[in-house]
């Protein structure tokens, strides 16, 4: 019968060398890298301290990571601001780093996002019945973050060039 493998610790110096290769990556919050500490075996005032380097060197800046959140899901996901902002509150960005990121957003491509999948969910749709196909694509366009008045004016163009 074999042992239980035990998790390898690490010394401080040593999960700091790693907590940087980790953060050098990609954008981490605070939160993943104190998880990722946690991991390695170190304790409350060691997480915390490793929090405090990596911040002052840069490696962690939320509102770095919060900025390039919102681009990148409002960009290439085409999310709306309403699933971007509670996507950046579950991973306890704080309101001024997300009032930050969300300034990434351009309304001009914010607005195509919406006519685009609006058009491509209108064309997928296979609802006759038009106030039904209305719902199904509102309620579409609701799940993926946007505003309803946005849909609304969105639905508005576009099931009148129809």
């Amino acid at each position: 019968m074999q042992e239980p493998r035990k998790k390898k610790t690490y010394t401080v110096k040593e999960a700091l060398i790693k907590a940087a290769a980790y953060c050098a990556y990609q954008e981490r919050t605070q939160q993943e890298v104190r998880n990722k500490l946690y991991s390695y075996g170190l304790e409350f005032e060691e997480v915390e301290e490793t929090i405090i380097r990596l911040c002052a060197e840069k490696l962690i800046d939320e509102e770095r990571y919060a900025k390039s959140y919102v681009r990148g899901k409002c960009n290439l996901k085409r999310w709306g601001r309403r699933k971007i902002m509670l996507g950046l509150k579950a991973q306890q960005i704080s309101d001024y780093c997300i009032r930050q990121g969300m300034k990434e957003i351009d309304p001009e491509i914010y607005w195509q996002n919406l006519v685009y999948l609006t058009e491509k969910k209108n064309r997928t749709e296979k609802e006759g019945n038009a106030a039904l196909r209305r719902h199904k694509l509102t309620q579409f366009l609701m799940s993926k973050g946007y505003e309803n008045d946005l849909i609304q004016d969105a639905l508005q163009e576009v099931l009148r060039d129809k």
